[in-house]
């Protein structure tokens, strides 16, 4: 296997010492967070490619963050505030804290790490020509990803009938909803919603689950469920509830199966657009990229505490089993 520094060398033409900064350049990012400092996974792992590509905080980059604390309403004013220290990137994750950063500002770029359908969101004008400020990733969680995940929850699920759709503050959108709704009536399953704005709330939406006798769990991925994966992990098994979720994380945490993109390898690729931005390149000359690698996990331990047998089919088709 090609090692990650390698494979992130080949991206580009010039080697990795050549042109990563001009001579003596301190380089300003600005990071806006919806969550809390202890779950930046995004900007950890941004930094850490970043650091392979030869940016190094304190010696010729400097970081400026900005959270939240799910506190949606504190977005705008924080991403003012990060343009206000003029910095030559932004970059977070998550449609809340693009939307903020563009209503912030029409010309300092903006990376997204991942994104939730931009161009259904408004958020840029196409993939292919985003236009604007705004480039980076997006999360590639279209009706046909969308109906993949219900149908492996479908199969590994005996008699479903009835499916909780799990969603933070981050994944309400009209668009992603109706692709839901299209993908429950072609399985036969029907769908409820059930909406949580911070982790506090998750105790409630697991109450109103158990009460509409729902007999699986949808977890739709953003920062406020990532944030409390554990959480959901351990709720979903005390209640009884098989479990799918987007990223991997997730079922290392505890719940039965993720079907997504390699969380990983989004972040990676966010660092190579950062680097190109300090190196000149304008975020509408860069098209927004879709996810390459999308992977199913299975939690064997949790499918043992549910009682549950995992077809061989569904084996099959596994990228990775914890067991």
């Amino acid at each position: 296997m090609m090692d990650r520094r390698a494979f992130i060398g080949t991206l580009f033409a010039a080697p990795l010492a050549a042109e990563a900064q001009q001579a003596g350049r301190m380089y300003r990012i600005g990071y806006l967070g919806e969550g809390t400092p202890e779950n930046a996974l995004v900007l950890e792992e941004t930094l850490r490619e970043l650091g392979y590509l030869g940016y190094v905080e304190g010696r010729n980059l400097v970081v400026e963050r900005r959270f939240a604390a799910f506190k949606y309403d504190r977005l705008p004013d924080l991403a003012a505030e990060l343009v206000r220290l003029k910095p030559d990137v932004l970059v977070t994750g998550g449609n809340p804290g693009i939307a903020a950063l563009r209503q912030a500002t029409a010309t300092v770029p903006i990376v997204m790490a991942w994104a939730n359908d931009p161009v259904g969101a408004g958020l840029v004008t196409s993939l292919a020509r985003p236009g604007g400020n705004i480039t980076g990733l997006t999360l590639g969680t279209g009706p046909e990803f969308i109906t993949k995940e219900l149908q492996i929850l479908n199969e590994v699920v005996p008699k479903l009938s009835r499916v909780a759709i799990l969603r933070g503050t981050d994944r309400r959108g009209a668009a992603e909803a109706a692709a839901l709704e299209s993908a429950a009536r072609k399985l036969g399953l029907r769908i409820l919603f059930a909406d949580i704005r911070t982790p506090s709330d998750i105790a409630g939406a697991f109450a109103t689950i158990a009460r509409s006798r729902a007999g699986a769990i949808l977890v739709l991925g953003g920062n406020t469920t990532w944030a409390s994966r554990q959480q959901l992990a351990d709720m979903a098994v005390q209640h009884r509830l098989p479990s799918m979720c987007l990223f991997r994380g997730y079922a290392e945490a505890g719940l039965l199966l993720t079907y997504g993109p390699n969380r990983e390898d989004l972040n990676r690729r966010a660092a190579a657009y950062t680097d190109k931005i300090l190196k000149g390149a304008r975020p509408a000359d860069l098209p927004i990229a879709e996810p390459t690698k999308f992977e199913l996990v299975i939690n064997l331990k949790t499918a043992k505490a549910l009682g549950l047998t995992i077809p061989p089919s569904v084996l099959a088709q596994a990228d990775q089993v914890i067991e």
